[in-house]
């Protein structure tokens, strides 16, 4: 069985997240029946991330097994003509047998996109969160650099997620401003349940006065999410980098 790795993009608009869900469309279910098409038997597709419903991917990796003999060159015209039009495939390359794009990740990114206008924008409708307050970004840097490092990120952690230990490393925040449009992007070794979503709420807090941007260690140390900001909405989510040994995929939105 050859392992190929895909390299895609998705507007997660249409999708109930990435995992597999039984009665409702999920951008894996929806690769996974394009590629069986293509090898002609059933596929295990592992995706990099669990994007939940609403959440995009500028760039996002996956990878699958398959007998088929079709060069992995041209599986992206191959798999993209069987796509609907807001996922596609850009990249596929045969790789050993024991990677996993779960196990194997060293390191992803997200960026969260804020509309910061009077009014909201239809143009990007489902592609940021429209925020009409006035944003303090230089306070809300200070804030966000109390979350780079190693951290205990129990605090930031939706409710449900599942995983052996809630400590994670950020590598790094930036927050962009281009005119109206914020952007907020977190490297880190791995994510939590909402963890990302959760970190803007925050940041907005601060920004609003409701959390003091020098709070922050100590709310990390509660590991109280009763203490931190709300979950802002999925659909100014974006996975927006992953890598691997060799690999760096990444994008600017």
């Amino acid at each position: 069985m050859r392992n190929i790795l895909l390299r895609l993009s998705y507007d997660g608009s249409a999708y109930r997240g990435w995992q597999s869900q039984p009665t409702v469309p999920t951008v894996c279910d929806t690769v996974k029946a394009a590629l069986a098409k293509i090898c002609c038997h059933d596929i295990t597709l592992y995706g990099c991330g669990r994007t939940d419903a609403g959440v995009h991917a500028a760039v996002y990796a996956a990878n699958f097994r398959c007998r088929s003999n079709i060069p992995a060159t041209r599986l992206p015209n191959a798999v993209n003509a069987m796509l609907p039009p807001d996922i596609v495939v850009d990249y596929a390359q045969e790789i050993a047998a024991d990677f996993n794009v779960i196990s194997n990740c060293i390191g992803k990114r997200y960026t969260y996109r804020i509309l910061n206008t009077p009014f909201r924008n239809p143009m990007l409708h489902n592609r940021a969160m429209w925020y009409k307050h006035n944003l303090g970004i230089d306070v809300m840097r200070r804030a966000a650099a109390y979350l780079v490092g190693a951290h205990d990120f129990k605090a930031l952690c939706g409710a449900g997620g599942t995983t052996k230990t809630t400590v994670r490393e950020v590598r790094e925040i930036v927050i962009a401003q281009r005119g109206a449009i914020v952007d907020i992007s977190v490297t880190a070794n791995g994510f939590l349940y909402n963890m990302m979503r959760n970190i803007v709420g925050t940041l907005l807090y601060v920004n609003e006065g409701k959390i003091a941007a020098d709070a922050l260690p100590q709310l990390l140390e509660s590991r109280d999410r009763t203490l931190t900001g709300p979950t802002v909405p999925p659909e100014g989510l974006y996975m927006s980098g992953v890598w691997y040994n060799d690999i760096n995929w990444s994008v600017t939105l």
